[in-house]
């Protein structure tokens, strides 16, 4: 949670790379929590990209996987600042979304 919190003073400060990396920090360390507790692959970001489409298939839940691709989106983000102001202020709620609902996976 600590992720969220820093991307939201991040994007307050204006440093839109900073927010938008520390949304993709949230939804990776999210996805890694629960890989290791199921003890499935984490350590690249195709594990992680693997272990969220798996956590959508089981719960059958596509949100899962497309929020998961819209934090990927604020990855490239960080790198390549391509995003628009729309985007910037809507598209962290899927990012959110997804945290809370992955964290809610570990037991």
């Amino acid at each position: 949670m600590e992720f969220l919190a820093a991307s939201e003073r991040e994007f307050a400060a204006g440093d839109e790379a900073q927010g938008s990396e520390k949304l993709w920090g949230a939804a990776s360390q999210a996805v890694i929590a629960v890989a290791q507790q199921r003890g499935w692959r984490y350590g690249s970001h195709r594990d992680l990209k693997i272990a969220a489409e798996r956590l959508a298939t089981e719960h059958g839940d596509s949100t899962l996987g497309s929020d998961f691709a819209v934090a990927e989106k604020f990855h490239a983000n960080f790198y390549h600042l391509f995003m628009d102001e729309l985007q910037l202020e809507q598209d962290p709620q899927y990012v959110r979304r997804f945290v809370h609902r992955v964290l809610a996976l570990l037991n």
